[in-house]
């Protein structure tokens, strides 16, 4: 297992309980993995919780998941020890270049020592696929495939992981996890989606930009997709088979379109897995930032002096997870009102993010810090966005206590208290804006517009075009 931790609509388990021989399903935390500037110790803790709850459905066929706490080779090498492998069966990995040159690296020993290795397609992502010809109808009919339905048999193997490659003590903080994280594994997958087809999912689209209000009427399913707690296929066919589809198709159908975009920023991800670690728009490596090392840390420890940035940035440390809209608010105030290089903060937002899913996060950020060429260069206005999506700041209050007492006309603005409105108040201790709060033409934005007529970005933008558009 790897992001697939679930028992239903599962290929690979389909396929191994299908074979005549018997089998046994591993996890392995990968020190080498686990020491990457993208994953967080709430990510792992995410998933060792997710197997336990695995766990405890398995345990009624005497099965579950193994966890070995080494580098999947010496994980196999333990394992050959035992028995001979014939068949590896798993999901490809749309991840990281570390992934797929460690995956690379493991299809050459098992080649050498003769185990079949075979990787099913996840979520309608084609490996190896050099242009959009035809994805969206492939997509559609993969979505509309019947799925897995996993029956278990007893296990007759007594295997057991020797404690040198599964000790716990040395990695304790993987049994921590935080009240204030979404629960993990795939009953409670189950449950949010129950919960959004039948209640929550009304909301949807009228409060999907809402910080406040989104934390319930959003499906709440990113994390579980992105940890494969529940499939999308399974997602996507619950919602369209909802008794509550056709009084609420509008929300849902919109809920569903994002389901796909989904899928279709993981394959751009999949075609181009650069975009981790440099501009996918090879021109965009010109732009010259500030990069302040000061203001990279307010931003950081949502310092900034602007409520809606700082109480989204606290949000997220403390739960996981935060809206598209305040995301993409995040990224642009970062970039182009910081005036940071992407690259000084999207390793840290993985970090925060529960859900994070390197095709998306990676795509998205490019995409939100104008460094495409073929995507608007947006750039977000904190103070416009609190107005109009948090206008009575309960979202502001509830994570910038500091503001907790402030009027609705200055929980905006700050700033703009006179020294009578502060004698009014006691205490009062929020950060002074880190910059202008006037928030004057953004030259970072500027620069970047100039760049649309460097040949070298044209030329990119022309690349990406023909690479990555939909057709």
């Amino acid at each position: 297992m790897k992001r697939d931790i679930r028992p239903f609509d599962h290929e690979p388990i389909h396929m191994a309980q299908k074979h005549d021989l018997d089998f046994i399903i591993i996890y392995c935390f990968e020190p080498s993995l686990m020491a990457r500037n993208d994953i967080s110790e709430r990510h792992l803790q995410f998933v060792y919780q997710s197997i336990k709850v695995l766990n405890e459905f398995l345990a009624q066929y005497e099965r579950k998941v193994n966890n070995f706490i080494c580098e999947v080779d010496e994980a196999i090498n333990y394992i050959q020890n035992k028995y001979e492998i014939n068949n590896i069966y798993s999901y490809e990995e749309s991840g990281t270049i570390f992934t797929w040159e460690r995956d690379k690296k493991l299809k050459k020993k098992f080649n050498l020592d003769k185990i079949n290795w075979v990787e099913f397609q996840k979520n309608a992502v084609i490996r190896g696929k050099k242009n959009r010809d035809g994805w969206d109808k492939y997509w559609y009919a993969f979505m509309n495939l019947p799925l897995f339905q996993n029956s278990y048999s007893n296990s007759e193997l007594n295997f057991k992981v020797k404690k040198s490659l599964c000790d716990i003590n040395k990695f304790i903080f993987l049994t921590k996890y935080s009240k204030k994280f979404l629960p993990a594994g795939f009953l409670y997958a189950d449950k949010y989606l129950k919960s959004f087809l039948q209640k929550r999912g009304k909301n949807y689209s009228k409060n999907i930009s809402s910080p406040h209000l989104s934390r319930e009427s959003c499906s709440r399913l990113s994390i579980y997709l992105s940890w494969g707690n529940i499939s999308i296929r399974e997602v996507y066919q619950k919602t369209k088979r909802s008794q509550l589809y056709l009084l609420y198709k509008r929300p849902f159908n919109n809920f569903l379109i994002r389901l796909k975009w989904r899928s279709h920023f993981v394959q751009k991800f999949e075609v181009e897995p650069r975009y981790e670690i440099e501009c996918i728009n090879r021109g965009y490596e010109k732009m010259k930032y500030d990069n302040s090392s000061s203001l990279l840390k307010k931003w950081k420890n949502g310092e900034t002096g602007f409520p809606l940035v700082d109480a989204s940035m606290r949000c997220l440390i403390s739960t996981g997870w935060i809206n598209f809209r305040m995301r993409a608010m995040l990224v642009s105030f970062l970039c182009h009102h910081l005036s940071q290089d992407w690259k000084k903060g999207v390793n840290y937002m993985a970090n925060l993010f529960l859900d994070y899913e390197p095709g998306i996060h990676f795509t998205q950020f490019q995409m939100q810090a104008g460094t495409t060429g073929i995507n608007s260069i947006r750039v977000y206005n904190p103070i416009k966005q609190s107005k109009e999506k948090d206008p009575d700041g309960i979202f502001i209050r509830h994570w910038v206590p500091e503001l907790k007492n402030i009027s609705n006309n200055f929980v905006h603005e700050p700033w703009k208290m006179t020294k009578i409105d502060l004698t009014l108040l006691k205490d009062f201790s929020y950060a002074n804006p880190v910059i202008d709060p006037s928030l004057k033409n953004s030259i970072v934005k500027k620069e970047l517009w100039k760049l649309r007529s460097d040949e070298l970005v044209k030329s990119e933008s022309k690349r990406l075009l023909k690479v990555h558009v939909r057709k």
